[in-house]
């Protein structure tokens, strides 16, 4: 690892939890866009072209979408990322996706069965307040996550 990378581990999804859209993600909805493989960027704040990393690995638990990546120095949003990270003020995860398979849900949102992941975020406020990261190896990650997240 250089100087200027962390390594950063965390859920970038939880299954059956309810996002602030009312979206809910089920257990599998992933399974197909992994299999198929391919570059799912690391972006900063959903911004095409602000690369701030590279996800090293992606996979579905129990929990939901697990992820590890390395943010460098290397572009600008990977500095600004570092920096934010450092300071304490960035640590959550958002999806971009296509939603290939879901179901309206009552009230609002939808229920997603199926999803086409197109990038991974680096944001402040992430649209499911459970989706964090930390630096590899300061913590469990499943320590930070929300102990009373309310499931749908």
């Amino acid at each position: 690892m250089k100087s200027g990378s962390l390594v950063i581990e965390g859920y970038a999804s939880l299954f059956g939890v309810e996002d602030l859209a009312g979206d809910v993600v089920r257990a599998g909805a992933f399974a197909r866009s992994l299999a198929r493989g391919g570059s799912v960027g690391m972006l900063l704040s959903h911004v095409g072209g602000r690369t701030a990393g590279r996800w090293t690995v992606m996979r579905e638990d129990g929990r939901g979408l697990f992820v590890r990546g390395l943010v460098t120095d290397e572009t600008a949003a990977g500095e600004a990322a570092l920096r934010l990270i450092g300071q304490k003020t960035m640590s959550g995860l958002s999806i971009g996706f296509i939603a290939r398979d879901w179901s309206p849900r009552v009230g609002r949102g939808r229920e997603l069965r199926e999803i086409e992941l197109r990038e991974i975020s680096l944001v402040t406020s992430p649209m499911l307040p459970g989706a964090r990261f930390v630096a590899a190896g300061e913590t469990d990650v499943r320590k930070v996550l929300p102990g009373n997240v309310r499931r749908a």
